[in-house]
């Protein structure tokens, strides 16, 4: 059960806050098009946003250390 929550977590990239400003989410930096799609997508497209999602939150992240 743990292992598949993990994966679970993986695949829906939601923490919860779900709030679109400019067309993408402050939470998990998705795109609306991409939350609403999200359960039609194949696991290979999924995995290509998490990954787009994660290098976005990455660059947030050094540009606030940066400053």
């Amino acid at each position: 059960p743990l292992r598949r929550q993990r994966q679970m977590c993986i695949r829906d990239r939601c923490i919860g806050v779900c709030t679109v400003i400019d067309n993408k989410c402050i939470g998990c930096l998705r795109t609306s098009e991409e939350i609403k799609n999200w359960l039609y997508f194949s696991d290979e497209e999924r995995n290509k946003i998490t990954r787009k999602c994660l290098k976005n939150m990455e660059m947030i992240l050094n540009d606030k250390d940066s400053q």
